[in-house]
């Protein structure tokens, strides 16, 4: 293996560690603002405080994580990230108009009432915040289906798109329902460890709910991408990306079983397993792309001096920010 190729991997497998964590971290607070939009029955206004209480501490250090993952990109594979940044214009930027508004929304509907906790009412800054929670995981999940349908090009330095507007395609808009609605199980199966009582039930409920829709969405997805995006398809089933995905599939299962038994600790456990294996699967089959089929990894990646820097660079920052975050979580999420 050449030096490029040593580098660029290890910066490459850097950001798909930083794709995961945001994934399980801010996943999760997408799909609580799913449930804040939608909450419902008798104990509504406890469904939307365990929201607010859960989330509201943490949320903004959750997009650390995507903050990290552009930053490599943009150092490590300029050209790639310059092509993504290109042909994703129009859903990058409106994930990032919702990431704003959720916490725009979410901070005024904290301060709005004086008199009662505004969480538990509905209302504009409410409806704002549950919307733009479902907009940004859809656009990134549809970004993710131009990349795996193979909608980008590439060529002598100039970017295409296949089509007018590739991610209206079935395909991209099925990934983003997906994407939505494994954060809103992801949401549910980590609120059941947060919540007791009936108010765990309301959550278990909406878990084996969402579980059950994710279940059948990744069915339509690879039914889709064996239509609309063979190369990826065959490549998520090769021998090399099959055992990865066979253990997502498994930790779902345990997942799905952990929650019906109410063996609460373990199901988050098993949710957590689940989307990084899934992730990682995507990240193997990808391999050694990061554009399919024009960009690999190793023909836009930055000159190998700066990728050792980055690498090297990595362990002095978590030194720094996974303590912080750590204690954290640890301040505002014990009892």
């Amino acid at each position: 293996m050449s030096e490029i190729h040593f580098w660029s991997n290890l910066s490459a497998l850097a950001a798909l560690a930083g794709v995961v964590a945001y994934a399980l971290l801010a996943g999760a607070d997408f799909g609580g603002g799913v449930w804040d939009l939608f909450a419902s029955g008798p104990r509504k206004k406890q469904q939307r405080l365990a929201v607010q209480k859960a989330m509201g501490p943490v949320w903004e250090a959750n997009h650390v994580w995507l903050i990290f993952v552009l930053v490599v990109l943009f150092t490590c594979f300029p050209r790639g990230y310059a092509a993504l940044s290109v042909a994703l214009f129009v859903p990058f930027h409106l994930a990032l108009l919702g990431i704003m508004l959720r916490g725009a929304s979410f901070v005024f509907r904290s301060y709005q009432s004086w008199q009662k906790d505004a969480a538990s009412e509905t209302s504009a800054w409410g409806i704002v915040f549950g919307v733009a929670s479902i907009i940004s995981p859809v656009l990134l999940g549809i970004a993710f289906g131009v990349v795996t349908e193979g909608g980008i090009r590439a060529i002598n330095g100039e970017v295409r798109l296949h089509g007018f507007a590739p991610w209206l395609s079935t395909y991209c808009f099925a990934n983003g329902i997906l994407a939505l609605a494994a954060c809103a199980y992801l949401a549910a199966v980590y609120l059941t460890n947060e919540t007791d009582g009936e108010l765990r039930e309301d959550f278990r409920r909406r878990a084996i709910f969402a579980g059950t829709v994710t279940a059948i969405l990744a069915g339509g997805v690879l039914l889709l991408a064996w239509l609309e995006a063979r190369w990826f398809f065959y490549r998520l089933l090769s021998l090399r990306t099959m055992p990865v995905v066979l253990a997502g599939f498994a930790c779902f299962a345990g997942s799905a079983w952990s929650v019906f038994t109410r063996r609460y600790s373990h199901s988050r456990v098993f949710a957590a397993g689940e989307i990084g294996l899934v992730i990682l699967g995507w990240g193997l089959a990808q391999y050694p792309y990061l554009v399919y089929p024009d960009l690999r990894l190793d023909a836009v990646a930055a000159p190998v001096a700066t990728l050792r820097f980055v690498v090297w660079s990595l362990p002095v920052g978590a030194l720094l920010i996974i303590p912080s975050l750590w204690t954290l979580f640890r301040v505002f999420k014990s009892h």
